[in-house]
């Protein structure tokens, strides 16, 4: 998956901002306590990585994996268990080699993690709360759950990049690089919402263009505009209904993998950050 300069911008502008420190109470929370708003809220491992029944995630599973995430010509994915079973999950990882298959994409055999998990992104997780994520991790509790591995039929990358050093974080009192960093890195909303290239997500030149399609039980669901050209028709208080709820102002009701379960959970400072972002992306014709 290749991310191209508009993505590199944001992160450098973020990169800049960040140089001014944490203020207010993010700067109190402890590790856990980041890990567990971010998992249960914008992050949403569990999306993902949680197996799902008929009436939604099956109890006693947390991120205990899901088969058949993603089902496509080019590949077929299962999310791995990702909870401290030391057989079938990641619980004999040390930290280092978590935040590296996160933020590089690298297991600690040295294999590479493909889409869609979304690495381009989660290179730029501060580093805060990449630890925060694995503080949260290391108190799931194990369960013994088998997934198969990936297939894909296309060559993965040898590596995303170059071995992530250290990543800044904006404070949130730069509202726009702010909800950058959480609507990218943090919620990939902008991977799941620009149409696919042959490179992945056209970030590059349709940055939330929408028009992804995402298959499942439910049928086919297609990610939405939330550029200007999408998102003009409503209000903030329209929009935050629709992230948290998964209703729109006409009463229709979005389909997964939109994680509105989760984002019911987030800030809303968070909430009015990301769509404050949004607002100000360039308006791209797509989706609406």
């Amino acid at each position: 998956m290749v991310y191209g300069a508009k993505l590199r911008g944001l992160t450098l502008a973020a990169g800049l901002a960040a140089m001014a420190g944490f203020v207010g109470t993010a700067a109190a929370e402890t590790a856990l306590e980041r890990g567990a708003y971010l998992m249960r809220s914008v992050v949403a491992c569990g999306n993902c990585h949680t197996p799902k029944g008929p009436k939604g995630e099956l109890p006693g599973m947390e991120l205990a994996g899901m088969s058949n995430l993603d089902v496509r010509t080019f590949w077929t994915t299962h999310a791995p268990n990702i909870t401290q079973d030391k057989e079938t999950g990641i619980g004999a990882w040390s930290d280092a080699q978590i935040i590296a298959a996160i933020r590089e994409g690298k297991r600690p055999d040295g294999t590479i993690i493909g889409p869609p998990m979304p690495i381009g992104l989660y290179r730029n997780l501060s580093d805060r709360d990449v630890r925060a994520i694995v503080a949260y991790l290391r108190q799931v509790k194990p369960v013994k759950n088998a997934i198969p591995k990936s297939e894909y039929k296309i060559p993965l990358p040898p590596a995303y990049g170059p071995p992530v050093i250290t990543v800044a974080e904006p404070p949130k009192s730069d509202k726009l690089a702010y909800g950058a960093y959480l609507a990218g890195p943090a919620a990939h909303c902008i991977e799941c919402h620009s149409p696919m290239s042959k490179k992945g997500p056209d970030i590059e030149n349709q940055l939330g263009a929408g028009g992804l399609q995402f298959k499942g039980p439910w049928g086919v669901s297609v990610s939405a505009n939330i550029t200007p050209t999408g998102l003009g028709k409503y209000n903030d208080a329209e929009l935050k209904d629709m992230i948290t709820t998964g209703k729109r102002a006409n009463g229709t009701h979005l389909k997964p993998p939109m994680p509105y379960p989760y984002y019911a959970h987030m800030r809303d400072e968070d909430l009015e950050a990301i769509i404050a972002y949004l607002r100000s992306l360039p308006a791209k014709q797509g989706l609406q």
